[in-house]
């Protein structure tokens, strides 16, 4: 058997490079990292891949700190061949909004800029379309990027363009991939002799990135555009498809065999006799792999024990991370644990470094539960002064607040005196018990064991202010009832800040996420137990959600198991 090819990615600790190197490994190549400019594999390379994620000043001073910048020239200059990804496309360019002091590496003379956020949400979460200049027409492309297929998209800055801008780069001899979010223009790829680099992640982009990665290590560079008609790309105000989540609360039964879980208003035992087993929906990591293959957009992992006990290198969910990483290239989240700990010999471990094991285990982004509602409260109680310390401030800081996401679990609560109350509330069109027309949501923590006064409108904008970059919005009322989503709670969170919201809990059926994009301005929708109990797959909301009109993401019909 012969050996296989090496791909060397230049690795500065960045986020979640395990997609990649799964993905490198399942085209049939071997990944190794480079952390240190001075290794000699780096100019010996035949294939180099620069990936980033998070912050465009910390990614390129650490370039410049572990030595990479002048061998990376040096790489260039030889010939070979070099894809960016991300924020690695975005090294190319001169300099960026996010870090006005920080130089890149300047092959591109143009300035990043931030998303503007007054028509659309920012960042830009989700899954895009572009259009590769200058040769679908003639039934080419690029690197086996096709206008037919969605690509995943994560980001608050961007190389936003003009129609001038555009001509200049294509005169000095770069092909480009444009993509539009909402009004604006931005760079998607670009493309000139040796480098290519995509601002998009082909790791998480499923089959249809899996191409551009294939293309890229077998230097196919000019390929024929397979166009599919029946997969014509629909129009959304901010240009995204419809994001479809399948999410799994995973913990431990009585048997102490992790399992995926789903209850009633939070309660997973089964009501068949008093003090049941926690209920079994299956094993996390297959029925990853099996939402995947359905089309879900994203996998998102609830750790409901915490595994408190475990040293925290052997927490049984980095394992289900690390499996599910293999055959899943979309995006994972993980929420439970995300928090300082200590493990049981006594050592302190910071949150920080817990997301980092998360992120190494390949996760793309922690949900943060019980502390985004415990910052929440000190931030408001400190006058709205960040103090810096809190999880979601040091992880975003970090890995960039696209990393991190908010878990948000609210219950109703009734007003009878609307100016009794101190929270933002909702004139109800749902009367409460004793009549009330008013009421808020009180936000819960702990599993949805502790009920705290705070209002779910007042923890978002707090936290959204701390640097959470999304809003994972669940809904104590609805869980467990399959009655369809509560438009009133994600009105009002999604009018109380400006980042991603996705709305969670009560989808029983096709038509609730039908409903909930169409009478709600969420980003994305979640479903869990109609997807676990077998009554509808993946495949089957999107496929009916594109006949009612919503643009979805059905490029996905070529993984095995898929339709």
């Amino acid at each position: 058997m012969s050996p296989r090819e090496i791909v060397y990615i230049i690795d500065v600790e960045s986020g979640n490079l395990r997609s990649l190197q799964n993905a490198v490994e399942r085209l049939g190549f071997e990944a190794r990292f480079i952390k240190q400019g001075s290794d000699s594999s780096l100019l010996s390379a035949s294939k180099l891949i620069l990936p980033g994620v998070g912050n465009f000043g910390h990614f390129v001073r650490e370039l410049r700190a572990r030595g990479f910048v002048k061998p990376i020239n040096q790489y260039i200059s030889s010939g070979k061949p070099i894809m960016g990804i991300c924020v690695g496309l975005q090294a190319f360019f001169k300099g960026s909004e996010e870090s006005p002091d920080t130089e890149g590496l300047d092959y591109i003379d143009l300035q990043l800029g931030r998303f503007d956020d007054s028509d659309k949400a920012v960042p830009q979460i989700g899954w895009n379309c572009l259009k590769i200049r200058g040769f679908t027409e003639n039934g080419k492309t690029l690197y086996n990027m096709s206008p037919d297929s969605r690509y995943y998209f994560v980001h608050s800055y961007a190389a936003i363009v003009t129609d001038k801008v555009i001509d200049d780069l294509e005169g000095k001899g770069w092909d480009l991939a444009i993509a539009k979010y909402g009004d604006q223009r931005f760079i998607a790829s670009v493309i000139r002799d040796n480098v290519f680099a995509t601002q998009f992640h082909p790791e998480k982009s499923g089959p249809a990135g899996l191409k551009v990665i294939k293309a890229f290590l077998q230097q196919e560079k000019v390929t024929k555009l397979a166009t599919r008609t029946s997969l014509t790309t629909l129009s959304t105000p901010a240009g995204l498809s419809r994001r479809v989540i399948a999410c799994l609360d995973v913990r431990t039964n009585d048997q102490g065999d992790l399992v995926v879980t789903k209850g009633d208003q939070y309660d997973v035992r089964e009501k068949k006799e008093e003090g049941g087993d926690v209920r079994n929906l299956g094993k996390p990591v297959q029925l990853a792999e099996k939402y995947y293959k359905q089309g879900a957009d994203e996998v998102t992992f609830l750790n409901i024990t915490s595994f408190r006990n475990s040293p925290i290198k052997d927490q049984p969910m980095l394992e289900v991370l690390r499996q599910a990483a293999k055959t899943c290239f979309v995006p994972l989240t993980v929420g439970g644990g995300i928090k300082s700990v200590v493990d049981p010999d006594g050592t302190t471990i910071s949150a920080l470094d817990v997301a980092t094991l998360y992120f190494k285990a390949g996760a793309d982004k922690v949900s943060i539960g019980s502390d985004a509602v415990k910052a929440a409260e000190e931030l408001i109680e400190n006058g709205g002064k960040p103090t810096g310390k809190t999880p979601i401030e040091t992880i975003s800081k970090a890995y960039g607040n696209q990393a991190v996401v908010i878990s948000v679990d609210p219950k109703r609560y009734y007003v009878k005196d609307p100016k009794s109350c101190k929270y933002r509330l909702i004139h109800t069109s749902i009367p409460g018990p004793n009549g009330e027309e008013y009421c808020y949501y009180r936000v819960t923590s702990q599993g949805g064991r502790k009920v705290h006064e705070l209002g779910a409108w007042e923890l978002c904008q707090a936290c959204e202010k701390l640097g959470a970059g999304e809003v994972l919005l669940n809904c104590i009322d609805k869980d467990g009832t399959n009655s369809g989503y509560d438009f009133e709670l994600i009105n009002q969170v999604k009018s109380s800040v400006r980042i991603p919201v996705i709305a969670s809990s009560g989808a029983g059926k096709p038509q609730h996420f039908v409903d909930v994009f169409r009478n709600t301005a969420a980003d994305a929708a979640l479903g869990a137990g109609m997807f676990h109990r077998g009554e509808y797959t993946v495949d089957e909301v999107k496929r009916y959600m594109r006949e009612q009109g919503l643009s979805v993401r059905i490029d996905y019909d070529d993984v095995e198991g898929g339709k």
